[in-house]
């Protein structure tokens, strides 16, 4: 397949202009091409989104466990632009969770691409474990992870809150085999700081479910800003507000922000009652989250399409919330060799847009989603 005329974003995100070849799913050659094609005269070519931390979206949620959530998963995010993801679980009893891992091996998914797994918790504080169940938060345990890795070898994250439990030899131990990431924590500045040495790399929603920063205490915010890990980032307005996500942004630069949806099975389906953990939450009119009956916000339903969006929106650079969206995420995840940008020998997976940035097409692996 070849495409012709295409204004598309190249590896260093630069704006260019040419004809793009594809073959077995790949793009094989960019430049100009005497060959008849497919016309992409006033589109805008990006290249495919990667969402590493998403629970669920157009009714099916990762934790269901089995390969009909998926299907819905993958469905729902190659309608938004987002050619793969990391389907996230949540703290659960280890049983449940070898079961989702079991049933996520050999899964192929049938648009968006199931890049890896995503594993928020068990390890976790209760005191900031949000909506996650806490009958089921436990200490760290090497022998848990191995048992997980050894039936789903595809595992890319856990998040750990390092002060929860003696967190230091599993980190170690971890970081060996997949990004470990600090959330759903209460550890200070100095604990974070240790968890980082320990081999901490990523930081699980940063702002949401951890210490914050303030003038006199730098929590896991601050420490986790003035450092190298790579951070993700809720970008749907209400679980960060757009004045310090602009700040967020500019420390943390063009490399090292990860917009993640961190949605839930809602996501798409519009207003109503839905299952979350076990609790109701519901979706109203014109409203980005989930919320429990008295207001408080339960989950997010959005996309990372329409994040990008509203990073446009609210004053953040194209190119820093385009790379925020790809090839970032992409190389937490250790697939950025794969995905996360339009260059040759990388999958063909592209979003067209029209000239306002609203998706015409999706391509995954070279195919019409």
């Amino acid at each position: 397949m070849l495409l012709k005329n295409c204004t598309f974003f190249n590896e260093e995100f630069e704006k260019e202009f040419g004809d793009i070849k594809i073959e077995n799913g790949k793009i094989s050659e960019i430049g100009f091409f005497s060959d008849s094609g497919i016309d992409m005269s006033g589109k805008i070519i990006l290249p495919g989104f990667v969402d590493i931390h998403i629970h669920g979206g157009g009714g099916g949620d990762f934790s269901d466990g089995n390969s009909d959530a998926f299907d819905k998963i993958s469905a729902h995010l190659a309608k938004h632009g987002v050619t793969s993801f990391c389907g996230t679980t949540m703290t659960l009893p280890h049983e449940k969770l070898l079961d989702i891992v079991k049933a996520a091996d050999g899964y192929t998914a049938p648009k968006s691409k199931l890049a890896g797994i995503n594993l928020e918790g068990p390890y976790i504080a209760l005191s900031k474990k949000g909506a996650q169940n806490g009958d089921y938060v436990r200490p760290c345990s090497i022998a848990e992870l191995d048992e997980l890795l050894s039936a789903n070898s595809n595992i890319k994250l856990i998040t750990v809150a390092p002060e929860a439990s003696d967190s230091a030899e599993f980190i170690q131990h971890a970081s060996k085999k997949i990004a470990v990431s600090i959330g759903h924590s209460e550890a200070d500045e100095n604990q974070c700081r240790i968890a980082i040495a320990n081999g901490v790399s990523h930081a699980t929603h940063l702002f949401n479910a951890m210490t914050a920063m303030t003038h006199r205490s730098a929590g896991i915010v601050g420490a986790a800003l003035d450092s190298d890990v790579t951070c993700e980032l809720i970008c749907d307005g209400a679980h960060i507000c757009p004045a310090v996500l602009r700040n967020a942004f500019k420390i943390l630069g063009e490399n090292r922000a990860c917009v993640i949806s961190d949605s839930m099975r809602a996501a798409g389906l519009g207003t109503g009652e839905f299952e979350l953990g076990g609790q109701t939450v519901y979706v109203k009119e014109n409203d980005c989250v989930a919320r429990l009956n008295d207001g408080t916000i339960a989950a997010s339903i959005t996309n990372l399409f329409d994040e990008f969006k509203n990073l446009l929106a609210f004053g953040v650079d194209l190119k820093t919330a385009l790379k925020s969206c790809t090839i970032n995420p992409a190389r937490v995840i250790g697939e950025d060799k794969n995905i996360g940008s339009i260059a040759v020998g990388k999958c063909a997976d592209l979003v067209v847009t029209d000239e306002n940035l609203e998706i015409c097409e999706v391509y995954i692996d070279g195919t019409l989603a």
